[in-house]
């Protein structure tokens, strides 16, 4: 989701289905959350603190910063600069998992450029990629209301 998130907020509107999620794009470093270093570092005295922890925490917080003045440098042009900060901040400050779906809801809430009128083409030809379930552990599948299939959503198209 966090690779997919950083693509639209380069887009100059959202087109995004009610079932579908953006995703936060904190950085990772190895198998941890840059975040989540952070905090851990916060937590303990610095000299009980082994050295490569010290250093993870200062690519964490640096990796942090980079995420941010790029998701700055996206939205500039599409709000003001304080809301682009707040969002920035938002989507990379480790809020929540880095699997947390952020919903349509969320998203238009947030102040970000977000549609929902999908055209039923979009979900007809979706229809003719079908795609593997893959999957991972540990992840969260989020379901916020009933799914129409693309095949139904394709069925019910009537051209206008």
């Amino acid at each position: 989701m966090s690779g997919g998130t950083l693509i639209v907020l380069a887009t100059d509107e959202i087109l995004m289905d009610r079932n579908a999620v953006l995703g936060p794009i904190d950085p990772q470093l190895g198998r941890y959350r840059a975040p989540s270093i952070l905090k851990a570092v916060k937590q303990k005295s610095p000299n009980k603190i082994d050295d490569k922890t010290l250093i993870m925490a200062d690519m964490a917080e640096k990796a942090i910063n980079q995420v941010r003045e790029f998701v700055l440098w996206l939205l500039e042009d599409k709000m003001s600069k304080e809301k682009a900060e707040e969002v920035a901040k938002m989507f990379t400050e480790g809020r929540w998992t880095h699997d947390y779906p952020i919903t349509y809801e969320k998203a238009k809430e947030s102040g970000l450029p977000v549609r929902d009128d999908v055209p039923h083409e979009v979900y007809a030809l979706m229809e003719l990629y079908p795609q593997p379930i893959v999957r991972r552990v540990p992840t969260v599948e989020f379901m916020p209301a009933p799914r129409v299939s693309r095949r139904e959503a394709a069925q019910s198209y009537v051209p206008s």
